[in-house]
């Protein structure tokens, strides 16, 4: 990865009817009431019948994805355990995709993974607004540098030649999914920080710079795990993996338009490769 880059809901009351019959392993139905009671000395672990209470609530839909739980200290309150058991309950449920915990914030109800396809023509906009959702982009910095060898090379400039970085977050529905380190050729589009200052969409503006289409001409895709600052950007845990792409983007004539490092939030998206 070029070093430019990224070195960058409330309280669920109790109740007093019994939960419903979904299972987390060995958990019984009916074992736990949604108020909190517990099961004890029936061979059950506790937390298990706390992972299937939760469980019962999101698929029931009391939970809604994206929703906020409850802590770790409300939630000990609530099933009369310690939070040794609670956070054994929340790990079960975070491995079974079911939760989100990330770390400073609280744990959090996983929402929809979207698919979002990689092909020949790549618009982050377009894609999400074809599943239905609201795309927004955020500038985080625009800057002038010289271009480093991989830059360099994937855009046909001299190592040194001045570059444009711009990074950028993508959300969608509000919840950031994206990192973007994009790269231009400061000769080819001398106002292209101006552009992008005044709007975040990529495509407006090497439009209105004589670009009005360009295509994806290679995608490398990788994994690793986030950086403390990626983490925090993304709003995930540091302990789930970024899907990261690198893509080379160029003109009708085949010229290079744009270089591009993107790291996504693997836990709310999946890229699909389209041929």
């Amino acid at each position: 990865m070029v070093e430019t880059f990224m070195n960058l809901a409330g309280d669920h009351k109790a109740g007093d009817h019994k939960a419903g019959g979904s299972k987390v392993g060995a958990t019984k139905a009916g074992a736990t009431k949604m108020g909190g009671a517990l099961a004890r000395g029936d061979g059950v672990a506790l937390w298990r019948q706390i992972a299937g209470a939760l469980e019962q609530e999101i698929a029931g839909g009391s939970r809604t994805p994206g929703a906020r739980l409850q802590t770790e200290a409300e939630l000990s309150a609530r099933f009369a355990v310690n939070r040794h058991t609670v956070r054994r309950a929340m790990e079960e449920l975070e491995a079974r995709g079911l939760v989100r915990i990330e770390q400073g914030r609280g744990s959090f109800v996983a929402e929809d993974v979207l698919d979002y396809p990689v092909g020949p023509r790549t618009r982050f906009s377009e894609t999400i607004r074809r599943q239905n959702r609201e795309p927004q982009g955020r500038m985080l910095r625009i800057e002038e540098m010289p271009a480093e060898a991989t830059i360099a090379e994937h855009l046909g400039l001299r190592r040194g030649r001045p570059v444009v970085l711009a990074e950028r977050l993508g959300l969608v529905d509000g919840r950031p999914v994206v990192i973007g380190a994009h790269w231009f050729s400061a000769a080819r589009f001398p106002d292209i920080a101006a552009r992008l200052s005044e709007d975040p969409s990529i495509t407006k503006a090497l439009a209105a710079l004589g670009v009005p289409d360009y295509r994806r001409q290679v995608t490398r895709i990788t994994a690793r795990m986030p950086t403390p600052e990626e983490a925090a950007l993304l709003e995930q845990s540091r302990t789930r993996p970024l899907l990261v792409t690198e893509a080379v983007n160029v003109d009708a004539a085949g010229s290079p338009v744009e270089v591009c490092f993107a790291c996504y939030a693997a836990g709310r998206m999946q890229i699909v490769v389209e041929s």
